[in-house]
């Protein structure tokens, strides 16, 4: 089997980047209220981390969702992608920021189900919209949406898929090491 590609760039501080990647890694500082390693990974191509903080920003900001759901969702795709970083930051948040569910959380992360009946469709609905590439069927929409959520959820579960795509994608590739923060709730996929 042939071993995972590595991007070779730096990790970035405020101290080490150049100006525009100095100012992006200082907007995700306020927001994050600290410079976590996947940032300091995607400051390498500025715009790649400012479209995600914005991306982040406006699902959180805009989202309908709750907090708890808008966690869902990013757990579900990262653990579909198997972004090891961004399952255990996400898990991390849905506990102690989010106040998820504890089973919704370790369903996603073993790969169960979530006992909850409209957070079960929302994993459901978000992984089918990943796996599909965006084109669930007719029924699959219907049950989403006879769940209690709306078609205006299935957009913002579209621009949630876009920003994590930008974080899943970047720490594959920058072998992104898991914050201390996160340690509690790392995870791996299964061999």
């Amino acid at each position: 089997m042939n071993a995972i590609a590595k991007l070779s760039f730096p990790h970035l501080t405020v101290d080490t980047a150049d100006a525009r990647a100095r100012e992006v890694l200082e907007t995700g500082r306020k927001a994050a209220g600290g410079i976590p390693n996947m940032y300091a990974g995607m400051a390498n191509m500025p715009a790649l981390l400012d479209t995600y903080l914005h991306g982040y920003q406006l699902f959180r900001k805009e989202s309908t969702l709750t907090s708890a759901e808008q966690e869902l969702v990013f757990l579900v795709i990262s653990r579909v992608n198997e972004c090891t970083y961004c399952v255990a930051a996400h898990s991390w948040i849905a506990d102690k920021v989010s106040k998820t569910p504890e089973q919704a959380i370790q369903a996603v992360r073993n790969d169960e189900v979530i006992e909850d009946p409209k957070l079960r469709a929302l994993a459901e609905f978000t992984r089918t919209m990943l796996i599909s590439r965006g084109n669930p069927t007719q029924s699959e929409l219907e049950a989403f949406v006879s769940a209690g959520y709306t078609e205006k959820n299935v957009l913002e579960i579209i621009l949630a898929l876009a920003v994590k795509t930008i974080s899943n994608y970047s720490n594959h590739l920058l072998h992104t090491e898991v914050d201390a923060k996160f340690a509690s709730t790392a995870w791996a996929p299964k061999a």
